[in-house]
Parts: C-alpha cells; sequence; structure tokens
C-alpha cells in the first residue's frame, strides 16, 4: 500500500499555537510530510497565514485581517510570544516538502497563484511541493483557468458528489473531504478518477485507524506524532 502523507493542520495545532513558524517547525520534527496552513491579504496585499478574518480569537487585538497593513500585523503576538507570518516567510522557512495553502479570501487567489509560480521559477522548487485547496470553489476556477500547472484541491464538508464534479471541470489534483463523509467505498471510487483523497481533520485514535484501513492519500491532523 502507498504511504499514506502525515499532513499537519496549522502546523502542529495539537502541540504548537496554531500557523506560526513554530508550530509548521514543530509537525517537521514529529514526522510530518507537509504542512496545512491558511492564508488572507493584509490591507497592503500581503499574504498572511492566519486562519480567521480577525486576529481577535489568536492575539489579544481585533480587527479584521483585510483591515490592518503588514506593519501592524507584525506588531500583534499569537499566545503572546508567537509573530502572524506571511506566506513567503513559512515558505522559506521550512523543507522544501509539501505546504498545503487553503485561501480564506477569494481575493488571495491570485496573490497565492503568483508567489508560486515565483518560487518555481526563481528557487528551483516544484509546482508540486505545493496545494491549493479552498471552500471557495470560484477561487479554484480563477486559479485554473490563469495556470494549468498549479496543483488545485477541492475541499468539501457536506456534498461530496458535488465535489467530485467539480473537481473534474477543474481538473483538480485532490479533494478534501470531512472525514466523516469517507467511505471505502468512496475513497477507492474518487481515487479511481485520478484524484488523491485528503482527509481532514483526523486527530483520534480509531479514526485514524479508519481512514489508514481506507487508504486515503493524505491525513491532515492537528497531531502529527500520532500517524
Amino acid at each position: 500500500m502507498p504511504k499514506i502523507l502525515n499532513i499537519g493542520h496549522r502546523g502542529a495545532k495539537g502541540h504548537v499555537a496554531e500557523n506560526t513558524l513554530a508550530s509548521f517547525a514543530k509537525a517537521f520534527e514529529l514526522g510530518a510530510d507537509g504542512i496545512e496552513l491558511d492564508v488572507h491579504l493584509s490591507a497592503d496585499g500581503e499574504i498572511i497565514v492566519i486562519h480567521d478574518h480577525s486576529v481577535t480569537r489568536t492575539t489579544s487585538q481585533k480587527g479584521n485581517v483585510a483591515d490592518l497593513s503588514l506593519s501592524q500585523l507584525n506588531h500583534l503576538k499569537i499566545d503572546g510570544i508567537h509573530n502572524i507570518p506571511t506566506l513567503a516567510q513559512t515558505v522559506d522557512a521550512i523543507p522544501s516538502k509539501l505546504v498545503n495553502i487553503e485561501l480564506k479570501a477569494k481575493q488571495a487567489a491570485k496573490p497565492v497563484m503568483h508567489l508560486i509560480e515565483k518560487y518555481v521559477q526563481e528557487n528551483s522548487r516544484d509546482y508540486r511541493q505545493f496545494l491549493v485547496s479552498s471552500f471557495d470553489w470560484v477561487a479554484l476556477k480563477e486559479i485554473r483557468e490563469s495556470n494549468a500547472n498549479v496543483p488545485l484541491g477541492v475541499l468539501t464538508e457536506a456534498d461530496l458528489e458535488l465535489a467530485i464534479g467539480f473537481a473534474k471541470s477543474i481538473q483538480a489534483d485532490t479533494i478534501h473531504p470531512y472525514f466523516h463523509l469517507l467511505t471505502s467505498e468512496n475513497t477507492a471510487r474518487m481515487q479511481s478518477q485520478g484524484f488523491g483523497v485528503f482527509a481532514w481533520t483526523v486527530n483520534e485514535p480509531e479514526d485514524l485507524a479508519r481512514m489508514k484501513s481506507f487508504g486515503v492519500d493524505a491525513i491532515i491532523t492537528d497531531f502529527p506524532d500520532r500517524l
């Protein structure tokens, strides 16, 4: 059986503050093959690695990411310790392994695509080291219409059949279902149609064992050490 990729959800979210350079480093320390992270755009157009639309939950301040400049965001701390990284800082800091970039804002689609193109052209990285996923399927379609080489992943938490149909329409590489949607049969069916199956977010031992038994291609988890 092919190796199931171990993908650290927002880094090693179960161990270190999410979407921080320390969390990404911890994920690789714990055996992750790649990381998943989330991005928004700052007020001045920088690609910011953060899950929420606002900074309220993860920092001591309030405000929307889209209303704050990179300079302002640089003054904030997650858990009073960690800086909020940019996507470029993150890619520069980690090994040349898989980076699954989840678009949380449609406006980030083209900037993320251009950053990936820059790394491929200037830094000798391969497109296959990146994977752009989103629940915003329009954003994925926008990337595909501009670049046929950027790997795309279709996220879904409800309608698997709709996700499969859309993935076909944009020639996506992977489908990322909420793990409760998966069975051994639909996993095999997606794979037979050429899609990698990335299950999220799987943390409990019994759920991890079930996903492994289905033969998914990747497991996205808060605890990379549990795989």
